[in-house]
C-alpha cells in the first residue's frame, strides 16, 4: 500500500494507471473506418492522373457544359492528390459526364402573376472509369443540381440569355456546388 491506498506492482506502478493506459491504447488503435472529409480516397492506389474532358452537353446551352467540367477539374486539383488533365488519353482514370437536361421553373411571382424568381435544375449522368480496363470506379447516372435566382431586371422570360448568360451568378453557384459534390462523392466513395 502507498500513502493514497493504491496498490503498486512490482515495478512501482499502480494497477489503475496500467489499466487506464491499456484501455487508452486500445481505444486509440481501434479504427472505425471514417476519415475527415476531403482527406480520404476510395480510389485505387494506381490512380494518379484523372482525365476530365468537357462534359457532353445534350442541351442548347453550350456554356453550361464548359463551366461544369472546368469547375470539377478545379475542385479536383484543389484537393491536391491527383494530376488532372482535360483529356481522356494518357491518364489512369477518366471522368465521363453528360448533361441530360436543363430546366427552368418559376418559383416566385409578383402581384401581376409574372415570374420574378426562377430555379435552374441541371441533370447529369457521371461515371469515373479506369482507363486501362474500363472498370467503373464510381457513378451516378441521375445527379441533379438546383439553384434559384431572381429574374434580371429588364430581361424577358422568352430570352434564354436572361437565364443562361455566361456571367450568370446562378450558373456559377450551381457549378461550384456541383463540383464539390461530385469530387467529394468520388473521393469518399459515396
Amino acid at each position: 500500500m502507498t500513502a493514497y491506498g493504491l496498490r503498486l506492482t512490482a515495478d512501482g506502478r499502480s494497477r489503475g494507471s496500467l489499466v487506464l493506459l491499456a484501455a487508452l491504447a486500445a481505444l486509440l488503435s481501434a479504427s472505425c473506418g471514417y476519415t475527415l472529409a476531403g482527406h480520404g480516397s476510395a480510389l485505387p492506389e494506381a490512380v494518379k492522373t484523372i482525365g476530365i474532358p468537357d462534359f457532353v452537353n445534350h442541351t442548347p446551352y453550350y456554356a453550361v457544359g464548359q463551366t461544369l467540367s472546368q469547375r470539377v477539374r478545379t475542385e479536383l486539383i484543389g484537393r491536391g492528390k491527383y494530376k488532372v488533365l482535360p483529356q481522356a488519353t494518357g491518364v489512369d482514370a477518366v471522368l465521363k459526364a453528360q448533361i441530360n437536361s436543363i430546366t427552368l421553373t418559376p418559383t416566385a411571382f409578383n402581384s401581376s402573376q409574372q415570374a420574378i424568381r426562377y430555379a435552374i435544375s441541371v441533370s447529369l449522368g457521371i461515371e469515373l472509369v479506369q482507363a486501362a480496363d474500363g472498370k467503373v470506379l464510381w457513378q451516378n447516372q441521375n445527379q441533379v443540381f438546383r439553384e434559384e435566382y431572381p429574374l434580371a431586371s429588364g430581361g424577358s422570360v422568352l430570352d434564354p440569355a436572361t437565364f443562361l448568360g455566361q456571367a450568370s451568378n446562378a450558373i456559377d453557384r450551381m457549378a461550384t456546388d456541383c463540383a464539390r459534390s461530385v469530387v467529394s462523392s468520388i473521393l469518399e466513395g459515396f
